[in-house]
């Protein structure tokens, strides 16, 4: 689905926006369709209704600010080894096989119904990533003709290096996204 299409940005939006529009769309479609075909005004509203029901779905089990803090803090503290095996299992969990790297730039490969990813994580602690690792990763994707990239930070991402990452499709692993995969900053086994 285009990022930019109408039910991509809903999807995006608060839930209650595709409700809105799906009220509106439904008494549009009454006063402009003939009474005969009134009831099937309901059929123009169904798809932002769907729309703003999965969207509320979503958003209801997304953390919390605060527990995505929470989560961010714990993820921080955790020594190398144990943070690179909890995001090792995670992506286990998720049906990836996975393979550590002993390169720099890139630190595990993930392989996924043929599909081979990279991720760069080792700089996860980093209070602010430049665009200096997402060039090593891309460098590596290169080398070893990966399909993606993902980089993982607890820590926020200049400018310039969300636009190296837009730039070269490398997926941003932070945040919300984060806290997710690893809830609570936990190993996901103990979790």
């Amino acid at each position: 689905m285009n990022k930019n299409s109408l039910f991509a940005v809903l999807l995006r939006s608060p839930w209650w926006i595709s409700i809105a529009v799906a009220a509106g769309a439904f008494a549009l479609a009454r006063m402009l369709l003939p009474a005969s075909y009134a009831p099937y005004a309901l059929f123009t509203a169904l798809p932002f209704f769907v729309i703003g029901g999965y969207a509320g779905w979503q958003q209801l089990r997304a953390p919390s600010a605060t527990r995505i803090e929470a989560a961010l803090t714990a993820i921080r503290a955790l020594p190398w080894d144990d943070f690179s095996s909890a995001i090792e299992e995670a992506y286990r969990r998720d049906g990836y096989s996975v393979n550590r790297l002993n390169i720099a730039g890139a630190d595990l490969e993930l392989t996924k119904s043929g599909r081979v990813s990279l991720v760069a994580c080792k700089r996860w602690k980093v209070a602010r990533a430049g665009v200096e690792p997402l060039r090593e990763l891309e460098a590596v994707r290169l080398g070893r003709a990966a399909q993606e990239c993902i980089y993982v930070s607890a820590g926020e991402i200049t400018d310039k290096a969300r636009a190296y990452a837009v730039g070269n499709n490398i997926r941003l692993l932070q945040g919300a996204e984060l806290a997710k995969l690893l809830p609570d900053g936990k190993h996901p086994q103990a979790g």
